[in-house]
């Protein structure tokens, strides 16, 4: 079978150069790009970034987020001072036990490492292994906290227990920390806080080892790890 003839030119119009083949292959691309654009995913640049694709849903029973919690075994969150600075009362869950505690009471005397993550950000792999570390080195100089933005508790708890790390972690799924301690809704964001409780520095950006964390500790704070 061949083309069909073509139809005759208008007065002044010149051959063209596209055969049909041609023109039925432009057709279907437009087709096709219209299509992917009908039912591509539409959001507000307001709201809030959508889950990555597979990612389990936030919705667990509460014998499943015991199992995820038993599994993981964190450390407790850190409690006990007097509240003071931006953070005080602030009522968070701790991720550990799900236990409410004021934010702010962190021990008397020691200023404070706040690290705000989310389980499917990549960097924060890296970065947290990092941080248990230096909370390890240096655990009656300075407290760490790490703050998890994100409402997948047990996403969260999985994820501490692949990297067998046992930091004290809370739960804070409207970001209210980052908020009150003015650090942008990026992640990982990790702010140092003196031990009045007052913003130091805060560091919107991954740390990618011990050293670069102790860095910014001794820097920003004057702590020597």
């Amino acid at each position: 079978m061949t083309d069909r003839e073509p139809a005759p030119l208008l007065p002044g119009e010149k051959p063209s150069r596209v055969s049909g083949t041609t023109r039925w292959v432009i057709v279907c691309a437009v087709i096709v790009v219209a299509l992917v654009v009908a039912i591509w995913p539409r959001s507000g640049g307001s709201g809030p970034a959508p889950e990555p694709t597979g990612a389990p849903s936030a919705s667990v029973s509460p014998g499943e987020l015991r199992a995820a919690r038993d599994r993981a075994a964190l450390a407790p969150c850190p409690t006990g001072g007097v509240p003071r600075g931006p953070l005080a009362g602030l009522r968070l869950d701790c991720l550990a036990d799900g236990r409410t505690l004021d934010a702010g009471a962190f021990p008397d005397g020691l200023p404070v490492l706040v690290n705000v993550w989310a389980w499917w950000c990549a960097p924060c792999r890296v970065e947290l292994p990092a941080l248990a570390e230096v909370a390890r080195r240096g655990a009656d100089k300075l407290t760490v906290l790490t703050v998890h933005a994100d409402p997948n508790a047990a996403a969260a708890l999985d994820l501490l227990t692949e990297l067998k790390l046992t930091l004290p972690t809370v739960e804070d799924p409207q970001s209210k920390v980052a908020t009150m301690l003015g650090a942008p809704r990026v992640y990982p964001a990790t702010i140092l806080l003196r031990a009045d409780g007052s913003v130091a520095k805060v560091h919107a950006r991954p740390f990618t080892s011990v050293d670069d964390v102790t860095a910014a500790v001794r820097d920003d704070l004057g702590v020597v790890l």
